[in-house]
């Protein structure tokens, strides 16, 4: 699909709606009693800084001109105390904001990861795993500063708005009038930017995407780029993306920058009014305003359009956030095409008995993968498919382990239908082996152990040593306890596929899948794992997915997949008697290999 790119723009299935912004409310609730206490905490400091600028008028009216300096003493302490206890409430309140707010972003990002473990995995097939990743990480890492301080600031700021209107109303109603008259101006300066501005955001968005499904895609394929020397190119459509970036993130920041300047300019005028005006009254014939209250309102002014400014951050930061809240919550309500039916039960503990019931299934609506695929395995029995790349093989194990929901038809185990049954009681009894044998950052211990928690150190060796993957561990370092990276780097194809085995081994699966297991085993490896694998194999149901058709010439049947179908079946001798597609394919692959020998 284009969306599985780099260099192509996401697109919003949904656009932002108010419901969205009720949902991050959701996330808040659990906080709403904390962040109450310090709202009131705040508009207490918020409420006595209000009388400072009252202090000020009294002492210029009444203190100075009558010498009173007990007075000014004691206003001058009481506005320290004051002063003292508003910075502890900021104080106070910006570590509780802290606190409260990444908890909120650790329950977001949580739910979004575990959303992410549910998605099927034609989710993944669809997207550059560096444009998932940024949404849980750096997506919900934007909306850091809102939760932390936006919110609390905004509600603080409000009712600061109101006390400071209140204040200014009592004091003077004309300069209140004259100070009110920059409103409407604002007002017009967010109406024009405000779509402009959200529309800037969601091209950044996706333009940080973009760099960072380029930036883990490079890092995955390092190898490649340095054996075909790409370097150079590489560096030419990093830049060409970081520069989609950067000017994605100016454009954006512009219209964040615009509001602030606009706020101090309407502010500015405003105030230069309020002194011509003031001042006339003060040296007028009727001496209608005092200098005190002219002072006092000055600081008002202020303090009227500072709550002003930070509303205007913060609606710029609910923009910027909206953005990320879009692709966040879109994640989110991805939805889980497989997953537990309505009623599920657990799976039994599971026999090996297994099933397909006239079985088809497509990827894509209109082109079908499998047609009404019937066949019946035994318990204990090893049964082998094969047939062309992308005859729909891998499909058919894909489809009994339930990664993907079959179109029609059922797959039964020991007679239960798969679909009825919850997916974690099924996969727990499963073991799937795949070409691609991923490690994961720690221990060759840790990863052996990885699907079962509980196995001793014991147990673990003894499965290493079945698999025939001791002896290179043991030459290791550190032996089991030797570090390795992700994806193993450190670690050839074939000790990695060795290390799964022992992985899948010690899981102790009822049914086994190996999806071309052994095809990055060399030769003479291969033969000394034939006994591991018998070892493996002993016991229990098993699905061979190969290439290499001397890994499975004693399994108990033989599948040859094409054309959306089985086209044959039966044990090595009998298809090779048969001389049909798979005789056709053995032929081949003999000769090729006397080819390579000679």
């Amino acid at each position: 699909m284009a969306r599985n790119r780099y260099d192509v723009d996401e697109t919003l299935e949904t656009g932002f709606n108010v419901a969205q912004l009720k949902r991050l409310l959701q996330y808040i609730k659990p906080y709403s009693g904390r962040m109450t206490a310090v709202i009131f905490m705040m508009l207490s400091g918020s409420a006595l800084t209000m009388v400072i600028p009252m202090f000020l008028k009294q002492i210029m009216d009444v203190y100075i001109p009558d010498k009173n300096m007990n007075g000014i003493i004691l206003v001058s302490v009481l506005t320290l105390l004051i002063a003292v206890y508003s910075s502890t409430c900021t104080r106070l309140k910006v570590r509780a904001m802290s606190v409260i707010g990444q908890n909120i972003i650790h329950t977001i990002r949580s739910d979004i990861f575990c959303h992410l473990q549910e998605l099927p995995f034609s989710y993944y097939d669809d997207r550059p795993h560096g444009k998932i990743q940024v949404r849980v990480v750096n997506y919900v890492n934007n909306l850091s500063d809102l939760l932390s301080n936006g919110i609390v600031n905004t509600i603080t700021d409000l009712c600061n708005l109101i006390f400071i209107v209140a204040f200014m109303l009592i004091n003077d109603i004309r300069l209140t009038g004259i100070c009110m008259c920059g409103l409407p101006v604002l007002a017009g300066v967010i109406i024009f930017i405000k779509r402009r501005q959200r529309r800037a955001w969601q091209i950044q968005s996706n333009k940080q995407s973009n760099l960072n499904a380029y930036i883990a895609e490079s890092i995955n394929g390092i190898r490649v780029t340095q054996s075909f020397v790409r370097e150079r190119e590489n560096t030419g459509i990093f830049n060409r993306l970081s520069g989609s970036y950067r000017k994605a993130w100016m454009h954006a920041v512009m219209f964040n920058f615009a509001m602030g300047p606009s706020v101090d300019i309407i502010s500015a005028f405003t105030t230069a009014f309020i002194y011509m005006l003031g001042i006339q009254w003060i040296i007028g014939p009727e001496h209608s305003l005092t200098t005190g209250t002219l002072i006092l309102f000055t600081s008002y002014i202020g303090r009227f359009w500072a709550p002003i400014n930070t509303l205007a951050g913060f609606y710029n930061n609910l923009l910027t956030a909206i953005s990320y809240l879009e692709r966040i919550f879109e994640t989110i309500d991805e939805p889980v095409l497989v997953k537990d039916a309505p009623g599920a039960t657990e799976m039994p503990t599971i026999h090996g008995d297994v099933e397909f019931r006239d079985v088809s299934f497509s990827y894509d609506a209109g082109h079908e993968i499998l047609h009404k695929i019937n066949f019946r395995v035994n318990q204990g029995e090893t049964y082998a498919i094969v047939g062309p790349t992308g005859a729909g093989k891998s499909t058919i194990v894909n489809l009994l382990s339930r990664f993907y929901n079959v179109d029609s038809g059922q797959i039964l185990i020991d007679g239960v239908d798969i679909s009825k049954v919850t997916i974690r009681s099924l996969r727990t009894q499963m073991g799937v082996m795949m070409q691609d044998s991923f490690i994961f950052a720690g221990t060759i211990m840790d990863n052996i152990r990885y699907g079962n928690q509980t196995a001793t150190d014991e147990q673990v060796i003894a499965a290493a040593k079945t698999v025939q993957a001791h002896d290179f561990i043991m030459q290791m370092e550190n032996g089991y306890d030797t570090a390795v990276n992700e994806r193993g780097s450190r670690l050839s194809a074939g000790q990695r596929q060795l290390i799964s085995f022992a992985r899948a081994l010690l899981a102790d699966p009822k049914i086994l899948i190996l999806d071309e297991a052994t095809s990055s085993i060399d030769t003479e490896t291969e033969l000394l794992l034939q006994k591991g694998l018998a070892e493996l194999l002993k016991g229990r149901t098993s699905f061979i997915i190969a290439h290499r058709l001397s890994t499975i010439k004693n399994a108990d049947c033989i599948m040859y997949v094409d054309d959306g179908g089985i086209l044959e079946r039966g044990t090595h001798e009998e298809l090779l008697a048969k001389r049909g597609a798979y005789y056709d394919l053995y032929i081949s692959q003999f000769d090729f290999l006397n080819e390579e020998a000679s």
